[in-house]
């Protein structure tokens, strides 16, 4: 009894099936792994909320061009080319508001990041 587990390779085996026994352990603490809660890891929601709060007019311009889109081809559908053709100029507005939303976004989050840099 030396107090060695069976996993361990024996005295003489040869290099060639260290293989086998390195992918044991790493099977055998897989499961391990992931029953550790890592703290910092957000689920969805809380990065959904955390990006809402740091740039809320994004999210609101992409429902905004999803809601334009809709009513729009619900218009190209029901055969009303006049109010289609509106929805489908709007969307493009939309669309342009989102991206000047996402820009002055990431143009924020820029210089916050700058400002936090140069205090610390």
């Amino acid at each position: 009894m030396s107090g060695k587990n069976d996993d361990t390779p024996k005295v003489g085996a040869a290099p060639q099936l260290e293989w086998i026994q390195i992918r044991k352990d790493v099977e055998k603490n897989r499961g391990f792994a992931e029953m550790i809660p890592n703290p910092n890891v957000e689920t969805a929601s809380e990065k959904f909320k955390r990006k809402f709060g740091e740039n809320p007019l994004v999210p609101i311009g992409c429902v905004a061009t999803g809601t334009v889109l809709f009513l729009g081809l619900a218009s190209f559908i029901r055969r009303n080319p006049k109010m289609s053709q509106k929805m489908m100029r709007a969307r493009i507005f939309a669309q342009g508001f989102t991206v000047v939303a996402l820009i002055a976004g990431i143009f924020k989050t820029a210089v916050d990041t700058g400002k936090e840099e140069g205090s610390g």
